[in-house]
């Protein structure tokens, strides 16, 4: 068995050797199709199957709210708990966990003025890195004893490694050097080993600090429950089940939540607060917000690729067809010789086995290049990504399990078909086909069809997913994003007095103004678009709580209308006489006054806002009201939208938030707000966004979809036509000598191109029809990723349909050209 098998390996590389152009079409095909599925998968592993670099993960858990409904105050990060309640869950839950531990990201300033320079730094709890298990390759990690109240920054930090290396120069003797960190020198205790990013995939951190820091960096976090920012993980006891678990710590909720009830928490969410409960989750492979926004396009995209190797594999089925017919009597010769027709088809699947390992290993180099291709595509200029994209064992299984699928899809059916040769009449027929058309060529026309209906699929997907892309790049948001740069400034720096804070806000809005090709200005404590939310419910005055709606809100400075060329549709914008007014005022968009207002002009009526940690319930009068806008993203509808005045005597904070807008590019206009503020004060602090550039960037998803979708439904469709051709052009190579006597007994050029195109519409045509049937459910599936076009399009269906059939006259045209131009004396001759 062995011999054989070395024997039949030997003559089926001898075979590809002696057809390199089959063999270098086949590897090619191979490698495109499993290059795009690996490389998809490798960033699906990455993203989602991976395991953290830490000791033995799959007993981390991470432990999370049921129902954040409630949550009153700031939430900065998904599935968070506030600081309270974490040193109350550490307190309660050291009997029922091995370790648990809390941290938070967030980006700090290591520039002492000037244009900010931020690193990823982590908030942690003391014991961080032992429940994980990260051991440091220079000084020493946190301890219990790091994080206590008031240690101010005498913890140190510890440091990554890429940090190390890139900022310290991977200098042996950093320990003890000081980094400058929101303006404060901070020692560096430690430095983490190379494999260890954190705990969120797609991010990696520079720089780890105790929780009991933040007081000493001005951060106002600890006593705070209403500020939702801390993720809380732990380590279960070996051999304890998270099932076990889960009612223990259930159990536990109502004391955690009752004694860390903050005080002045409003009334009506009192109850819902203290109903809250605990719950766990599997966090073995760490939390990632990419993840959570790419796994339904990866997965979609990976059946997308899939679907094109499919198509890559239908092709080489009908090569290995047509060189299994043309090698009759080769397999003829070697059965009457004595051979075995599972012998046969050993050889043949080895061929074909070659061919695909072949293919495949070239993809998976190619993988590497399409892989870092995705990541940029997935990559936010101001939100670095941090991936592993090594192969691993996963990958590498994924890729052998790809080559051996596809040797069985492309290699069964030409070897089945040649081990079933009849050798006298093989041998008879002296290699000349005997059988009908009609049997000869049905397999490969049915591996044409099906070809034709995956492009198709494929390219109704395609055309979906631009269409989508293309509704909404087109969407109106309610405002002018061209000409306008965000300016985030901070000047926590010059040590205002807390009375000057709101004055020196209103001198630099000014300042801003006046910078040469400023048009205008004007801050805002939510920028739209940048899916940051505030919301309250509100009622109409002479209505009642329980008729009360959630709007969206924002607090604006004047200008701000002007600034984003919003339509003011009624009434007023803000002006001086409403600073100087003890009276709440208010401007809506037509939302508000369509669902709180029962579509009535709203300008003069009032509203209640209810009670927040932050204000008691509050009437409001409405001066204006404004077009509609979108609030978080483009994909929702308009929503309510109240707008509230941002005076500089409420102005507490050291940190402003200014949209710019100028006749200037955003590259003069940058400069011009670099040095404007810089000639402010050089203690000032400030980054710049291209408010455009920030909206292209939310629709990242968006483009991966469209442009992958299309690049594989262009390359299915040039699979499909080379199918086609390769089939079409066998068929009339095969056809000679009938073509001949049609000819000499009358058949015209015209009538035997006819011939030829009416085969290809008919192949064409099935195709066509089992493709529009797949493409509607295929379009259901990816529904949710679509906007503004239904999945069952008739007219992207008719399009996709109509280029489909183009592409195949094309591919058909020169085959039927030439046996149109035959010259019948010469193809009888042949026969």
């Amino acid at each position: 068995m062995t011999d054989s098998l070395r024997q039949n390996a030997r003559f089926a590389l001898r075979q590809l050797r002696l057809n390199p152009g089959f063999s270098l079409v086949a590897i090619a095909c191979l490698a495109l199709g499993s290059g795009a599925n690996t490389a998809i998968f490798q960033l699906i592993d990455s993203i989602r199957l991976r395991t953290l670099p830490v000791q033995s993960p799959q007993q981390l858990v991470e432990l999370h709210i049921d129902d954040m409904t409630h949550a009153r105050g700031g939430t900065l990060r998904d599935n968070s708990v506030t600081n309270p309640l974490w040193e109350q869950i550490r307190a309660r839950g050291q009997d029922l966990f091995a370790g648990t531990f809390a941290w938070a990201d967030e980006g700090l300033n290591v520039a002492p003025a000037g244009e900010l320079n931020e690193v990823a730094a982590l908030w942690v709890s003391g014991d961080f890195f032992r429940v994980l298990g990260v051991q440091p390759i220079l000084g020493r990690v946190f301890t219990a004893a790091d994080d206590r109240r008031g240690c101010g920054l005498a913890p140190g930090a510890v440091i990554s490694y890429g940090y190390w290396r890139s900022e310290l120069a991977g200098d042996p003797q950093a320990i003890g050097r000081s980094i400058v960190i929101a303006e404060h020198r901070v020692a560096v205790v430690g430095v983490t080993p190379p494999g260890f990013f954190g705990l969120e995939v797609g991010r990696t951190f520079d720089v780890a600090l105790p929780i009991c820091s933040q007081p000493a960096l001005g951060q106002g976090r600890l006593d705070s429950g209403t500020t939702w920012w801390l993720t809380v993980m732990g380590r279960m006891q070996p051999g304890m089940k998270p099932e076990r678990l889960a009612p223990v710590l259930r159990g536990l909720s109502g004391g955690i939540f009752e004694a860390t009830l903050p005080a002045g928490y409003p009334s009506d969410s009192v109850k819902p607060y203290l109903a809250m409960k605990l719950l766990m989750a599997p966090a073995g492979a760490g939390i990632s917000r990419l993840r959570d926004q790419y796994s339904t396009p990866l997965n979609l995209l990976l059946a997308i690729a899939g679907l094109v190797l499919l198509i890559a594999c239908a092709n080489l089925a009908n090569l290995m067809l047509a060189r299994a017919s043309a090698r009759r009597r080769e397999m003829a010769v070697r059965l009457a010789l004595g051979a075995s027709r599972a012998r046969l088809i050993q050889q043949l699947m080895l061929e074909g086995l070659l061919l695909a390992v072949a293919g495949v290993a070239l993809g998976l180099l190619l993988a590497q290049a399409l892989s870092r291709m995705l990541v940029s595509f997935v990559l936010n200029p101001d939100d670095p990504t941090f991936l592993d994209l090594r192969p691993d064992a996963r990958v590498f299984a994924f890729t052998a399990l790809v080559a051996v699928l596809t040797c069985i899809l492309f290699s069964l059916a030409p070897a089945l078909q040649a081990a079933r040769t009849d050798p006298g009449n093989a041998l008879k027929s002296g290699g000349r086909a005997i059988a009908s058309p009609r049997d000869r060529f049905r397999l490969r026309r049915l591996l044409v069809a099906s070809q034709v209906a995956l492009s198709l699929v494929l390219l109704v997907g395609a055309l979906l997913f631009v269409r989508s892309l293309g509704n909404l790049l087109a969407i109106d948001p309610g405002f002018d994003p061209r000409g306008i740069v965000i300016a985030d400034v901070n000047f926590s720096g010059l040590h205002l007095a807390a009375g000057r804070t709101g004055a020196f806000h209103q001198e630099l809005i000014q300042r801003v103004r006046a910078i040469p090709g400023v048009q205008s200005a004007a801050e805002a404590s939510v920028v739209p678009l940048s899916g940051a939310a505030w919301n309250n419910r509100m009622w109409m005055d002479g209505s009642d709580f329980e008729h009360a709606r959630v709007a969206l809100r924002s607090m604006v400075g004047s200008g701000y209308f002007r600034t984003l060329r919003t339509p003011l549709v009624a009434g007023r914008e803000f002006d001086d006489r409403d600073s100087q007014s003890q009276r709440k005022v208010a401007i809506v968009n037509q939302a508000f006054a369509r669902q709180l207002a029962a579509g009535r002009n709203p300008v003069g009526l009032r509203f209640w806002i209810e009670t927040t940690p932050f204000e008691p319930q509050t009437v409001y009068e409405i001066v204006g009201l404004v077009k509609d806008t979108k609030y978080r993203n483009l994909r929702e509808d308009f929503e309510p939208v109240v707008y509230t005045p941002l005076w500089p005597r409420t102005l507490q904070s050291s940190d402003a938030r200014i949209m710019i807008r100028s006749g200037l590019g955003p590259g003069t206009l940058v400069s011009a707000a670099r040095a404007g503020l810089a000639a402010i004060s050089p203690s000032l602090g400030y980054s710049f966004h291209v408010f455009d550039s920030w909206i292209q960037d939310s629709l990242l998803p968006e483009r991966l979809m469209a442009r992958l979708s299309l690049l594989f439904g262009a390359l299915a469709a040039a699979l499909t036509a080379c199918g086609l051709y390769g089939v079409i052009s066998y068929t009339v190579a095969r056809r000679t000598g009938e073509i001949g006597v049609r000819m000499a007994l009358g058949a015209s050029r015209g009538n035997v191109a006819v011939l030829i195109l009416s085969e290809t519409a008919v192949v064409v045509a099935l195709g066509l029809g089992a493709g529009a049937i797949l493409s509607l459910g295929a379009g259901r599936s990816a529904a949710a990723l679509l906007f503004g076009v239904k999945s069952y399009d008739p007219l992207i269906l008719i399009a996709a349909g109509m280029a489909i059939a183009m592409v195949a006259a094309l591919a058909s045209y020169l085959p039927a050209r030439r046996a149109s131009n035959l010259n019948p004396a010469i193809a009888l001759r042949e026969e």
